[in-house]
Parts: structure tokens; C-alpha cells; sequence
């Protein structure tokens, strides 16, 4: 019968080196220097409830009159979104500050503290260069995402609850640089070569 190798799954033998585990680590600044990641200096911060990287294609449909469904060939890529979701758990003045786009002085009204300030403009430093989402394979191998330039666009809110950690979500948006080909975003997803 036509139907005899029909299969139950998508199960094939590698499958179990293809699934990622874990909630994976967010680094700052991750880069690859003679042939070594700087996966530990480049730790942003520890996270509760992981984490959800988005990219996202925008789509525009041409109309054609008598066409009443889409159409291959007539859907065209006109833009695109890519957005990191992390739950912090860890909270550093440079956290709070991403989140804020303000700045970070020694308090010189309360000795022993650090102060964030609003800033009214988003300079330069407020752009997070090489931005990175760090999954791992059940083989060990890393899934790297990375972010070349975000910015974080939500803001700060905590809320805090007994005998719970007080965890809160940073949303970074992915951006271009300054072009007039400004046409795409600068990430990139870096996967392990699969070996025969």
C-alpha cells in the first residue's frame, strides 16, 4: 500500500544533537577574538523565565485585480523586525540605565549609592553593541544570536512581591546603522556546522 511508510514523527537520528535546552545567557559585547568567544567577560546578567529573541520578515501583497488569494511571486519583503525579550532577575546600574537612557553617577546626595538619571536624548552609548542570545544544543555546541546594534525600547518596571525575586523584562529592538541601502537589520544567527 502507497501508505505503508507513512512515519508517526518528524524523529530522525539527529534529532537529538538539533534541540536547544535551556533559558540560555545574554551577553554584551560578545566577540570572537583569535578563535575564543568572550562568553564570561561579556555576561550581561542572570535572567528568571528566560528569554524570546524575535525576527520577524514584514510583508507588503501586490493587488492584482482577479487574484483572490496570494500568489507566489507577488509577495514581496518590505521591511523586518528583531526583538530580544530578556527576563532580568539580576539588577546592575548598568541594566537599569539601558533600560532608562539616563546615566550612572556616584550619588552625591546619599553616600554609598549609585544614581540614574534621565537623560532627555539617546546618544551613541545608549546603542548596545554585538547584543547576543546564547542557546545550547543537547550536544553542548553553542546557537549564538546576535544583535550587532540594539536598543532597549521598554522601559523599566518592577514589581515586588513577597518570597518571589523581583524580575523584569527588557525589550531590545535591533537597529541599523545610518544609510541610505538601510534595508535590513544587522543580525545574524551563527549555527553549528553539522558534521557527516
Amino acid at each position: 500500500m502507497a501508505y505503508e511508510e507513512l512515519k508517526s514523527s518528524g524523529i530522525t537520528d539527529k534529532t537529538p544533537q538539533n534541540i536547544m535546552l535551556g533559558a540560555g545567557t545574554i551577553h554584551k559585547g560578545l566577540a570572537l577574538a583569535d578563535g575564543k568567544w568572550n562568553f564570561e567577560e561579556s555576561l550581561l546578567g542572570a535572567t528568571s523565565g528566560g528569554s524570546k529573541v524575535s525576527i520577524v520578515p514584514e510583508y507588503m501583497d501586490i493587488e492584482v485585480d482577479g487574484a483572490l488569494v496570494a500568489v507566489k511571486g507577488l509577495k514581496h519583503k518590505v521591511g523586518e523586525t528583531a526583538t530580544m525579550e530578556v527576563n532580568f532577575v539580576e539588577m546592575t546600574p548598568d541594566i537599569l540605565k539601558m533600560c532608562v537612557v539616563g546615566d550612572v553617577a556616584d550619588s552625591t546626595d546619599y553616600e554609598g549609592y549609585s544614581e540614574i538619571t534621565s537623560r532627555g536624548r539617546i546618544t551613541e552609548g545608549d546603542y548596545i553593541e554585538n547584543l547576543a542570545y546564547v542557546g545550547r544544543k543537547t550536544d553542548g555546541t553553542p546557537i549564538i544570536i546576535i544583535f550587532e546594534q540594539a536598543i532597549c525600547t521598554s522601559g523599566f518596571e518592577v514589581e515586588g512581591k513577597n518570597k518571589e525575586a523581583g524580575v523584569f523584562t527588557g525589550t531590545f529592538q535591533c537597529v541599523a546603522d545610518v544609510s541610505p541601502e538601510a534595508d535590513t537589520l544587522p543580525w545574524r544567527i551563527l549555527y553549528p556546522k553539522q558534521t557527516a
